[in-house]
C-alpha cells in the first residue's frame, strides 16, 4: 500500500493555497487538510487487470461462460421473443457500447428513427403533489418509452398498432434525460457488504455527508443467504442508487427498456414484479397485441401452494412451489455478464503526474465523495467474483445533492430526495464522451463546472487551481 498512499508532502503547499481561509468556513473546501499524497489508482488492481482490455472478464472467469453471457447481452431481441409493445432499444448492447459492450452509450449506433447514429438518452417525466413526487404510473410513467414495434399481426390474427407514448399533460417535470450507466466492474461493487457503504457515510463531514439508500430487494442473489425477496439492502446501482442487486437491475431493464416480461423463482417465492407488459400511457393493449411471443402456459390449473403467472409474461420459469429456485435464463445471463465484466484498465500515465493529480483531487475535496481509497471484495464473495480483490471505483455509492438532480424519483419521494444523485464511479472515464446523468457535459471540466450545493466548495477550488495542478488532476482523471 506504500505506493498507493504516501507520506511525503510534495505539492501540498501549492494545492492548499487554493483553500486559504477555507478551513474555518463552510463555504470553503469543506475538508480537513490532507496529510498524505494520494495516487489516483489502486496498485493491486492494476496488477490484477494490467493485461485486460475494456470489455474483458475478471481474472479466473471461464471464457466460455463469459462468452455465452456476453452474447446474450449483445443480442437484439425480436417481436416473437417478446419485444415491445413499447420500448427504448431492442438489446442491452445497443445502448451499453461505449469503449466496449457494457459501457455507457457511445452515440455510434442507429436509434431506429431514420436519423442515423445518435447519442441515446432515455426520457422521464412526473409531477409533484403536495411536495411529493408522483411518477404518473397511471399514465405510463415515469419512464417514457421512445419507440413502438409498429403495425403487426398479433396472436390469433389480431391487427395491432401500439401507440407511441407521449408525455402527459399532467406532468410538471418534463422530458428529463438519462443516459445508460457504465457496467464495468459492477460485480465487484455487488459483492460489497452494506457496511462498506455505510462506513463511507459515517466518515464524511456534515457539510458533504451523503445519504444511504436502503431499498427493497425484488430479486435477490439466490446464492447469498443475506438476501431475500422483500428484504432491504443498500442500493448501489443506477443513477439514484435505487437498485439493490444485479439480478434486479437485469430484469428491470429487460422489462422497461425492451418490453420483455419475465418471472423467476427464489426459494419458493414467485417474482412477478417484472411479469406484466408495459401499457403505453397507461392504456392496456388489446388482447394479443403486446407482442408476438406466445402466451405462457402456466396460468391454469395452478398447483396447490403455487402462485398463478400472468398470461402476458413472455419468459416464465414456471410455478415456484416446493421451495424452487430458478432465475429466468436471460436475466441470469445478463447478470452473469455484468458480474464478471472487469473494470476498464487505465491508460498509461506518468507516475509523478498520477500522484500529483490524485493529491490535488484529494486536497480540493473531490475525494470526499469520489473516494481515492480501495475497496476489497470479501474472501469468498457470494456472487463468484475473485475474493480479496482490491479495486478503486472512486465512488462512495451514496447519494448527494450536487445541483445536478433531475427531480425524478419514486412515488412519494420529497423534492430533496429527487434532487440527490448517487456519486458516479470514475473508473473508465477515458472511454466515455459524455458525462453527468443526462450526458449534458462533453468534458470532465464541464462536468465539474456543473457541481454545486454539497459540491460547491470543491468546484470553486478546482477553478482556482493553477494550471499545473489543474492539468495534473485532469490528466489523472482522463487516464482512468
Amino acid at each position: 500500500m506504500s505506493s498507493v498512499i504516501r507520506s511525503r508532502q510534495r505539492y501540498l503547499a501549492t494545492v492548499l493555497g487554493v483553500c486559504s481561509g477555507v478551513l474555518i468556513s463552510a463555504a470553503g473546501c469543506a475538508i480537513e487538510p490532507p496529510e498524505e499524497e494520494v495516487s489516483f489508482n489502486a496498485t493491486e488492481q492494476d496488477v490484477e487487470v494490467a493485461l485486460a482490455a475494456a470489455g474483458d472478464a475478471l481474472p479466473g472467469v471461464t471464457a466460455d461462460d463469459f462468452a455465452e453471457a456476453k452474447a446474450a447481452f449483445a443480442a437484439v431481441e425480436e417481436l416473437d421473443e417478446g419485444l415491445g409493445p413499447v420500448f427504448n432499444e431492442a438489446g442491452c448492447g445497443e445502448c451499453h457500447d461505449a469503449g466496449a459492450i457494457g459501457g455507457s452509450t457511445s452515440g455510434n449506433k442507429d436509434t431506429g428513427n431514420g436519423r442515423g447514429p445518435e447519442f441515446k438518452i432515455e426520457r422521464r417525466y412526473g409531477r409533484f403533489v403536495n411536495g411529493r413526487f408522483d411518477g404518473l404510473a397511471n399514465r405510463g410513467g415515469s419512464l417514457r418509452q421512445l419507440r413502438t414495434v409498429g403495425r403487426f399481426t398479433g396472436l390469433n390474427g389480431a391487427s395491432c398498432n401500439p401507440a407511441l407514448e407521449r408525455e402527459p399533460s399532467e406532468a410538471t417535470v418534463h422530458n428529463v434525460g438519462r443516459i445508460t450507466t457504465p457496467l464495468f466492474g459492477l460485480g465487484l461493487v455487488d459483492s460489497l457488504p452494506d457496511s462498506a457503504i455505510i462506513a463511507n457515510q459515517n466518515n464524511q463531514s456534515s457539510q458533504i455527508r451523503g445519504t444511504v439508500n436502503r431499498v427493497r430487494v425484488l430479486i435477490p442473489n439466490p446464492d447469498d443467504p443475506s438476501q431475500a425477496v422483500g428484504s432491504t439492502r443498500v442500493g448501489r446501482f443506477g443513477w439514484k442508487g435505487g437498485v439493490a442487486t444485479l439480478f434486479q437491475f437485469s430484469a428491470d431493464a429487460y422489462l422497461n427498456e425492451m418490453g420483455i416480461t419475465t418471472e423467476s423463482c427464489v426459494r419458493g417465492t414467485t417474482i412477478l414484479d417484472f411479469a406484466r407488459e408495459s401499457r403505453p400511457n397507461g392504456i392496456a393493449n388489446p388482447t394479443g397485441c403486446d407482442d408476438q411471443a406466445p402466451n405462457n402456459t402456466f396460468q391454469v390449473p395452478t398447483p396447490a401452494g403455487a402462485t398463478a403467472i400472468p398470461a402476458e409474461t413472455d419468459d416464465a420459469v414456471g410455478f415456484c412451489n416446493n421451495n424452487r429456485t430458478e432465475i429466468q435464463e436471460d436475466v441470469e445471463l445478463f447478470t452473469r455478464f455484468m458480474t464478471f465484466l472487469a473494470p476498464v484498465p487505465r491508460l498509461p500515465i506518468d507516475p509523478n503526474t498520477n500522484l500529483r493529480g490524485g493529491t490535488v483531487f484529494n486536497a480540493i475535496g473531490c475525494a470526499s465523495c469520489h473516494l481515492l481509497r480501495d475497496y476489497v471484495t470479501p474472501s469468498r464473495p457470494a456472487n463468484g467474483v475473485p475474493g480479496n480483490m482490491v479495486f478503486r471505483p472512486r465512488s462512495d455509492f451514496l447519494s448527494h445533492d450536487i445541483g445536478t438532480g433531475d427531480s425524478i424519483g419514486n412515488d412519494g419521494d420529497s423534492v430533496a430526495t429527487t434532487n440527490r444523485i448517487r456519486t458516479a464511479p470514475l473508473w473508465g472515464l477515458h472511454v466515455r464522451s459524455r458525462f453527468l446523468h443526462d450526458g449534458s457535459a462533453t468534458s470532465i471540466t464541464g462536468a465539474i463546472d456543473r457541481h454545486h450545493n454539497q459540491a460547491q466548495a470543491s468546484r470553486d477550488a478546482f477553478f482556482r487551481l493553477g494550471a499545473g495542478d489543474r492539468n495534473a488532476m485532469l490528466t489523472a482523471m482522463g487516464s482512468d
